[in-house]
């Protein structure tokens, strides 16, 4: 992105639609070493479990997260923010939509798997209420690495 400042402000999210999966299934190749297909994401925004936002800047898609809302509960599938964009507060305001549309369904949880190196996830996590609670030995099927299970739970805050 450059030496020139980004106004967080013109960041806009809105939930993907199947005219913005050519242009996420692109940034998909860019952040993950076995990058979803864009049939995959085309087959997502049919399936009515599936909640998933971008992240716009300036038009030009940035980043893009992902929920599945089945049986009360919320599985984060995927956060993702071009490289040249991170640290820059766009995988912080997916997340903040992504647990305002949990509560707002009334869900139980979210939860997710990170890899165990990716110590910046975590800690993002950790910084919305995301606990770790358990791990999934060799998830990853590029490497074999182990993931963390993390889970934000709502149940404490309902009356």
């Amino acid at each position: 992105m450059g030496r020139k400042a980004m106004d967080i402000s013109m960041i806009h999210i809105h939930r993907m639609t199947g005219n913005d999966v050519a242009e996420v299934a692109e940034l998909e190749k860019q952040c993950f070493s076995v990058p979803w297909s864009e049939k995959s994401f085309r087959d997502e925004m049919t399936n009515k479990l599936a909640i998933y936002f971008i992240a716009r800047y300036d038009g030009k898609c940035v980043g893009y997260a992902g929920f599945w809302n089945v049986s009360g509960e919320g599985g984060i599938t995927n956060v993702a923010v071009l490289p040249g964009y991170r640290r820059k507060g766009i995988a912080s305001l997916m997340i903040e939509k992504m647990i305002k549309e949990a509560r707002g369904l009334g869900l139980e949880l979210l939860t997710l798997e990170v890899r165990k190196s990716n110590i910046s996830a975590q800690e993002l996590y950790k910084k919305y209420g995301f606990d770790i609670i358990g791990e999934r030995k060799r998830y990853y099927s590029d490497n074999g690495e182990d993931a963390w299970i993390m889970t934000k739970s709502f149940l404490e805050n309902r009356e």
